[in-house]
């Protein structure tokens, strides 16, 4: 019998670079707006468990060995076993959209949320992040395609590659950048030796 479940902000998604990954990127285009997603898939197996730690010794689909600890948010660790395999999905997202002449409040929101199984069920859960941030054109170079944009907490600058969208761009509008990240985690547990 199978049992796949969702492990929320396992420390997984930070230690990736050791798993076994395959990924997809998607672009999209319109006159004013740029969108990108990425999400990247990453398999390993727990070697070992640490109960007194909470830590998980791991091996990539490569063979590369790492650790990643397993935090309180992680419900019924216990029921964790060497041998079950890991399965990482990470999706990440960034879209920018331009607002001709501003009249938008210069700011920065952030929102978070995670859900996880309740207790006595197997590990679950998802982690989920938004970042949007509205910022100020205060200065735009035709010869470099270089856009300067002042934040709610710092100024950036950055180049426009796609010479038709930097075109529609001028001192006075605002961009509105908007990132979200997702990660979930799922157990699969060791087939049971007949």
């Amino acid at each position: 019998m199978r049992k796949s479940v969702t492990v929320a902000a396992l420390s997984l998604a930070l230690a990736m670079p050791a798993f076994a990954q395959t990924g997809k990127v998607m672009e999209a285009s319109k006159p004013g707006s740029v969108a990108m997603a990425q999400t990247i898939t990453a398999h390993a197996t727990i070697k070992a468990i640490d109960a007194g730690t909470r830590t998980l010794t791991l091996v990539g689909e490569k063979g590369h060995e790492f650790s990643a600890v397993a935090g309180p948010e992680v419900v019924n660790f216990d029921k964790l076993k060497a041998g079950d395999r890991v399965d990482v999905k990470y999706v990440e997202a960034l879209a920018v959209e331009l607002h001709k002449g501003g009249g938008k409040a210069v700011a920065r929101t952030d929102s978070a949320g995670a859900d996880r199984g309740p207790a006595g069920s197997p590990p679950g859960g998802i982690a989920a992040r938004k970042v949007t941030v509205v910022g100020d054109v205060i200065a735009v170079d035709p010869a470099t395609r270089m856009v300067t944009v002042k934040g709610p907490q710092r100024t950036v600058e950055f180049v426009v590659k796609d010479p038709e969208q930097f075109k529609l761009i001028a001192k006075g509008d605002q961009l509105e950048a908007t990132y979200v990240e997702a990660v979930a985690v799922a157990v699969t547990p060791q087939a049971a030796k007949k």
